[in-house]
C-alpha cells in the first residue's frame, strides 16, 4: 500500500491483523480501501481514533439519516472546497439518494436543490458553523428545533459538521486524494 498523500508516511509495517481484517472488510464492501484510511495507517492508533469517531458520527444512532449525514459532509466540504470530501462523499450522497443530480447540487451548491425545509435549514446551519461558528446564537439553535429537530439532533448536525471541519483541513493540508473508483460511482 503506498500512502495517499504528499507526506508520503509508510502504513505500520506491519498492519495488525485487526486492522488488515477492516481492510478486507473495505475492500468487499467498497471495493477498494478509501485513501482516508490508508492516509491515516502509519499510527495504527490515529487510525482507530479517526474510525471510532466517524463511524460513530456516520453510522451511529440517530434520527439524522444516513443520506443527512453525508448531505452534511459534502455542503461542508463544499465551503472548505476539499477534494477529497467532495468526491468521496458526493459520491455516498449519489448513491444514497439514487439522484445523481442532486449529489451534483450539493457539490455546486446546495441552495439549488430542491429540499424539504428542514434539510434546508440543516444545511444552512452546517454551512453557518462553517463559515462563522463564532456568531451562531441560540437563535441559530431555536431554528432548527422550529424546522423539527430535537436538541440531540442539532448535536449531532455539529457533529458532523464539526468532524467534517477538521477531516477537510487535515485532507487538504496533506494533499489526500480520494480514490478515482469514487468519480465513477453512482451516475
Amino acid at each position: 500500500m503506498t500512502a495517499p498523500t504528499a507526506l508520503d508516511l509508510p502504513p505500520a509495517d506491519p498492519l495488525p491483523e485487526e486492522t488488515r481484517r477492516y481492510f478486507e472488510i473495505c475492500r468487499d464492501k467498497l471495493g477498494m480501501v478509501p485513501n482516508v484510511l490508508l492516509a491515516h495507517a502509519f499510527s495504527i492508533p490515529k487510525l482507530d481514533a479517526f474510525t471510532a469517531m466517524y463511524n460513530d458520527l456516520m453510522l451511529g444512532e440517530s434520527r439524522l439519516t444516513k443520506l443527512e449525514r453525508e448531505m452534511i459532509a459534502v455542503v461542508v466540504s463544499a465551503e472548505n472546497r476539499c477534494f477529497y470530501c467532495l468526491v468521496a462523499h458526493g459520491a455516498a450522497v449519489r448513491q444514497l439518494s439514487g439522484n445523481p443530480e442532486l449529489g451534483e447540487m450539493l457539490v455546486m451548491n446546495y441552495r439549488v436543490a430542491p429540499l424539504p425545509p428542514h434539510q434546508r435549514a440543516m444545511l444552512d446551519f452546517a454551512v453557518r458553523m462553517t463559515k462563522a461558528s463564532a456568531t451562531i446564537e441560540e437563535a441559530d439553535r431555536a431554528g432548527l428545533r422550529e424546522a423539527g429537530f430535537t436538541d440531540r439532533d442539532v448535536w449531532d448536525i455539529a457533529a458532523v459538521a464539526s468532524f467534517f471541519n477538521m477531516t477537510n483541513r487535515m485532507a487538504s493540508a496533506v494533499d489526500m486524494r480520494p480514490n478515482p473508483e469514487y468519480h465513477a460511482q453512482a451516475r
